[in-house]
């Protein structure tokens, strides 16, 4: 997720000194995944590299920059010394910034803000260090003539590509991009709140929708509230490929949504809260107005992963996110962009 963008900006603009604190490159298994940030200022850290040692003795050396102006790459490696038993090696890239907002970095907020996608190129040097964002178009955060246009060929060869954060010895490409996981949220009540605040932690495009006024609350950053009279119709907003959890508070509503859903074709995930006897009811209703047994199929009640059977909204959360990462692991490995078998989840 990109909220370090907007944390940063506002440190340096508020002339606060901070570190950016950067995986820029993993030899074996490691906490994160390469890309992966944190911010350091003299009172607090802002996001993660992975924990443990890594990130403590990170964060010691980000504080002891924090009055300088070079940028610095360092390797940690990851074994019984560091505390660490992953075995890979991490390489920690720490750009100090004390001077105000960098250009590089108020271009990238105003086109992250325009959802426009672009890539952070960075050459990691001591002597001829660079710095500048580029776009399919355009090239921000320096002079365009004297940009090295080599690294400006890679940054727009991965925004055609699977755009994803990638090393060329001393370069670093960062794509930074709309997520590509889109969910659509029926329902504000208890559960679907539980379920909107568990997902917004997700590296995911959020539409939440309910019929009610004044039904939401706390809205999380990626998440766009809707209120709607006739939410069956937001079914038509989202792009193919997306999971749509519907959980309304009418039975009726759950119906017509579910079945505009269905009748889309093109869904990653249908899912409906409730038990086998609400799936079979609506079973019975579709198959009566005509809608094939391989579509009904696709609809999937009760919802969440198997062997969680809590029923308090945190745990129908826990249960549902888990699920939809789950399909959409599953997704990416079917396309051919499987997760790297160098990251792994647990703090090593």
């Amino acid at each position: 997720m990109n909220e370090w963008i907007d944390e940063l900006s506002d440190l340096a603009a508020a002339g606060e000194r901070a570190v950016l604190v950067t995986v820029a490159g993993i030899r074996g298994s490691a906490p994160r995944e390469i890309g992966a940030k944190m911010i350091v200022t003299a009172s607090e850290t802002i996001g993660t590299i992975g924990g443990g040692q890594l990130e403590y003795q990170s964060t010691r050396v980000a504080v002891g920059m924090l009055d300088e102006s070079q940028s610095s790459l360092r390797s940690f490696p990851l074994g019984s010394s560091m505390g660490q038993c992953c075995g890979g090696v991490v390489e920690i890239l720490f750009e100090p910034l004390g001077d105000g907002l960098p250009d590089w970095l108020r271009d990238l907020r105003a086109l992250h803000g325009q959802q426009e996608a672009a890539v952070i190129a960075t050459r990691i040097s001591r002597t001829t260090p660079a710095k500048f964002v580029v776009t399919a178009k355009q090239i921000f955060g320096a002079d365009e003539a004297t940009v090295d246009t080599g690294m400006v060929a890679l940054a727009r060869g991965i925004l055609q590509g699977e755009r994803k954060t990638s090393r060329n010895v001393q370069e670093l490409y960062e794509p930074i991009v709309l997520p590509d996981l889109n969910i659509a949220v029926f329902g504000a009540g208890h559960v679907g709140t539980a379920v909107v605040s568990a997902l917004a932690n997700l590296d995911c495009n959020i539409r939440w929708v309910d019929s009610r006024r004044r039904i939401f609350r706390k809205v999380p950053a990626n998440v766009r509230a809707i209120e709607a009279a006739e939410p069956a119709l937001e079914v038509a907003a989202l792009p193919a490929n997306s999971f749509y959890l519907v959980m309304t508070h009418s039975h009726a509503m759950d119906f017509e949504i579910c079945d505009r859903i269905l009748r889309r074709r093109d869904v990653r995930y249908c899912g409906l809260i409730g038990s086998q006897s609400k799936r079979r009811r609506f079973e019975k209703r579709y198959r009566q107005q005509g809608m094939s047994q391989a579509l009904i199929d696709e609809l999937i009640c009760p919802i969440g992963v198997d062997g969680i059977s809590g029923k308090k909204p945190a745990e129908i959360a826990v249960a549902v996110a888990a699920e939809v990462l789950k399909i959409q692991e599953h997704s990416m490995q079917v396309a051919g962009k499987a997760i790297p078998d160098n990251v792994h989840t647990l703090r090593g």
